[in-house]
């Protein structure tokens, strides 16, 4: 059996990071994910799905990815039950992101320059050496 996705999209909100008791990082981001037009004149349609990831690309994702970043996410499904707070049986999905990799450059602004988006030509040849690359991480279960 397979169950793995691969989604390329812009981030919705900041990555939250957050510590199980045990302190092992997690964070937790939403992922806008535009679907293919069927025709020429079709509306866009997106998908927002919510990202989860751990340790090392979990801190990576805290530290280096902000709100409206393109990123490649590579993970698994994962689909939880879980009982609200007011008693009621509810079913989230999600992807578990096994690799995230930035496919942009951070958005910078010197004082009040606007923020430009880089083209996807662009090189990144000018990157800091001090920013990692995004870390491979197999997802284990705590």
């Amino acid at each position: 059996m397979l169950n793995r996705i691969i989604l390329i999209g812009r981030l919705t909100r900041d990555p939250e990071l957050r510590y199980t008791p045990q302190g092992t990082p997690v964070a937790g981001f939403g992922l806008a994910v535009d679907r293919p037009r069927s025709g020429r004149d079709a509306e866009r349609q997106t998908d927002f799905i919510d990202i989860v990831c751990w340790r090392q690309s979990a801190e990576f994702a805290a530290n280096y990815l902000t709100k409206g970043r393109l990123v490649a996410i590579e993970g698994r499904l994962q689909i939880r039950d879980w009982v609200g707070q007011d008693g009621v049986k509810r079913r989230s999905a999600e992807v578990v992101a096994d690799n995230v990799r930035p496919l942009d450059r951070p958005r910078t602004a010197e004082a009040g320059e606007p923020v430009a988006t880089p083209a996807a030509e662009d090189s990144f040849d000018d990157i800091p050496a001090d920013v990692p690359d995004a870390y491979d991480d197999p997802f284990v279960d705590e």
